[in-house]
């Protein structure tokens, strides 16, 4: 059957109508007449046009011609991308702010996200080199080379030269599917390392459709505040920035974990679905498969006694043992096995703002400065054991005492704590719970700390831009102290709002 008699084979009932496309389209326009859309898409705007910089363009960037024959590519015009980037940044949060929930702004949510994206979608890799890093693992795999045995740099040329130094000589720890999907958009992107690298953004939107498609109607499902998941999850900076602009393959992974959580949701006796679908996301990136838990438990009331205690540990166990074998069946049948063990220490080799990680680089160099450096690398490291560890002891005792009643709640909790005491932390990791923060229902101070966080981390990100593009950390500290002034003023207009309501 050709492609032509599968359309028309479709119900006529399930093909999107005229009136449908024109109710989308409706939703687009609505929500372009909301003032803060049209910041937001002039926040995007100047994000694509200061990541035309040196700090994120490799050699081989097709942008490179257009950018020297206008003279761009001097010590002025690279001060003047940072700032565009530190301006971006601040606008895209101020517009995140006005369209918080207690507003009453009429829009769809996805529509904002779809104006807001447009002009990242042919951006260059945003705050982030993990995209060429992909592009030059997919080439590895073309040339026959498994990226788990063998670093990027073993293949000299334009894809290794694409890739942050510091990766160039690590092997890849993504999970098997990712690195096949890595080939599939180096092929589709004609062996091109440039353009290879922009399609990663493919797989990357998946996820995000998945994400807004799925999430606010598993809120729904759970009786969580929907206006609050659509605002601080779907639209969230973070999302806009590190998922559709950063393109990292974490879009795709979560959003398979919330598509198997809000299947299960509908149907909970077909939970072996969403344990197979866990299992997908972990192929993707591995720690997807703690999902498999929760999972298990969704649609099955607490109940202290023995047959329902052994009900649910039964059921965790089909599918930890179902998510399992579809992992290790993607595995096999990619033909990489599991050589990502040996890069299970790759993510921990620099230092990220992973607390831990921060301690211990400071208690290094004053080792260092103190003439004990081994003592230094030995104390760095145990602390980043012993995060481990301690996350592990949390993430167990969270599965007793709170995912017996709440596996979402469990979830998102467990992913937070995990990103925290890490021995790597990035903006994207805390995005893995933090995107399901709102459906457990979080108190007003939880959600405080969350928008901070939300927050801070973009001025983090842009104050990186500045300093890689050696532009000094003057406009980074700008674009944070406008980011804190923002945070002030949010806090404060919300609680004349929450007053007034009252």
């Amino acid at each position: 059957m050709s492609g032509l008699d599968e359309l028309r084979a479709v119900p006529r009932s399930r093909r999107p109508s005229r009136d449908q496309l024109a109710g989308y389209w409706g939703d687009v326009v609505t929500a372009w007449r909301v003032p803060a859309v049209k910041r937001g898409l002039l926040a995007t705007t100047l994000l694509f046009i200061g990541s035309l910089t040196p700090a994120y363009l490799p050699q081989n960037s097709p942008w490179w011609d257009p950018i020297r024959a206008l003279g761009w590519d001097t010590g002025p015009a690279k001060v003047i991308g940072t700032a565009l980037v530190v301006a971006a940044v601040v606008l895209l949060v101020d517009a995140w702010f006005r369209l918080r929930p207690g507003l009453y702004l009429d829009f769809k949510h996805w529509a904002v996200l779809l104006i807001w994206s447009l002009p990242l979608l042919f951006a260059p890799p945003i705050f982030s080199h993990d995209a060429y890093s992909y592009a030059a693992q997919g080439w590895l795999l073309h040339n026959g080379l498994n990226p788990y045995d063998t670093p990027v740099s073993v293949l000299p040329g334009a894809f290794a030269d694409q890739v942050s130094w510091v990766w160039r000589y690590t092997p890849a720890p993504y999970g098997p599917l990712s690195l096949q999907v890595s080939h599939l958009m180096v092929l589709l992107g004609g062996l091109n390392p440039y353009y290879s690298t922009l399609l990663m953004r493919i797989p990357a939107l998946i996820g995000v459709g998945l994400i807004v498609y799925f999430l606010p109607r598993l809120a729904a499902r759970l009786g969580s505040d929907v206006q609050l998941t659509a605002w601080f999850s779907t639209i969230n900076p973070l999302l806009v920035i590190d998922l559709v602009g950063g393109m990292h393959n974490d879009a795709l992974m979560i959003g398979l974990i919330i598509t198997a959580l809000y299947l299960t949701h509908r149907r909970p006796q077909q939970f072996w679905l969403g344990a197979v679908i866990v299992g997908v996301a972990a192929a993707i990136k591995q720690p997807a498969l703690l999902a498999a838990y929760p999972v298990a438990l969704i649609g099955l009331p607490w109940q202290w006694n023995t047959s329902h205690v052994l009900n649910k540990i039964g059921r965790a166990a089909v599918a930890s043992v179902l998510s399992v074998a579809t992992f290790v069946a993607i595995s096999l049948v990619s033909g990489l096995n599991f050589g990502w063990l040996n890069a299970l220490d790759v993510p921990g080799r620099v230092v990220t703002l992973a607390p831990l990680s921060l301690l211990g680089e400071g208690i290094r160099l004053l080792c260092v400065a103190a003439g004990r450096p081994q003592l230094g690398s030995q104390i760095a490291g145990g602390l980043l054991v012993a995060g481990v560890v301690a996350s592990a002891l949390i993430v167990a005792y969270l599965a007793v005492t709170v995912a017996r009643r709440r596996p979402v709640t469990f979830l998102s909790w467990s992913y937070l704590w995990i990103a925290l005491l890490g021995p790597a932390m990035h903006s994207w990791y805390l995005l893995w719970g933090g995107l399901l923060l709102p459906l457990t229902r979080p108190t007003e101070r939880m959600q405080r700390v969350a928008v901070v966080v939300t927050s801070v981390l973009l001025g983090y990100g842009a104050g990186n831009l500045a300093w890689r593009n050696d532009t000094g950390i003057a406009l980074g500290l700008a674009g944070l102290a406008l980011i804190i002034t923002l945070l002030v003023r949010y806090f404060d207009e919300h609680r004349k709002t929450s007053e007034g309501a009252t």
